[in-house]
């Protein structure tokens, strides 16, 4: 919050309306932490590393200053923070990321749902699992924000840094892997 302009602070008060407004980490945590935590779930991390990860990604977007309106929105700007967070991560354990365990998935599935749900949806949860982990990390990375978040290609492409063209290549590709891989699979 601005303190009034003075006679003595006008010019201070007017060089403040220039500067460009910031979302602080805070802000950021409360309103995208259930996404960034899907979005890594979705690129590999496991359910133990998942928190661990989000709190990263959220320290790393506070040494930054917040998020600063751009060509990329909040969350895209996020996913892109996620993805190094992750990268350094694997680098560090020297480990290819885990399959999900079935009481990972379990988690994943309401309590609502019936027995015979369940069992539908942890093998659907599963296969989609196994075919988003054909994709490498850049592809995967751009399915994952345009078709299962629903993330616009130019915000993506503002995030990753690289032109949207690319970003529809790498979404055209990503399709027919995991077309491919969805049709080749076993219910």
């Amino acid at each position: 919050m601005k303190a009034p302009a003075t006679p003595g602070h006008a010019a201070i008060a007017s060089t403040d309306s220039t500067e460009p407004e910031r979302t602080g980490a805070a802000e950021l945590f409360r309103a995208h932490a259930g996404f960034v935590a899907g979005f890594l779930t979705r690129m590999g991390a496991s359910n133990v590393d998942v928190d661990d990860l989000t709190q990263e990604v959220f320290l790393v977007a506070h040494r930054r200053g917040g998020y600063v309106a751009g060509p990329a929105r909040p969350t895209t700007w996020l996913a892109e923070i996620a993805l190094r967070v992750l990268s350094t991560h694997r680098r560090t354990k020297r480990r290819k990321p885990e399959k999900m365990a079935g009481d990972e998935l379990d988690a994943m599935i309401s309590d609502r749902a019936a027995a015979d749900d369940q069992v539908s949806a942890r093998r659907a949860l599963a296969r989609v699992q196994r075919c988003l982990e054909g994709l490498d990390e850049e592809h995967r990375a751009v399915f994952v924000l345009f078709e299962l978040e629903g993330e616009p290609c130019s915000a993506i492409a503002g995030a990753l840094g690289i032109p949207v063209g690319t970003v529809y290549s790498r979404l055209h590709h990503a399709r027919k892997k995991f077309t491919d891989a969805w049709g080749g699979g076993t219910p």
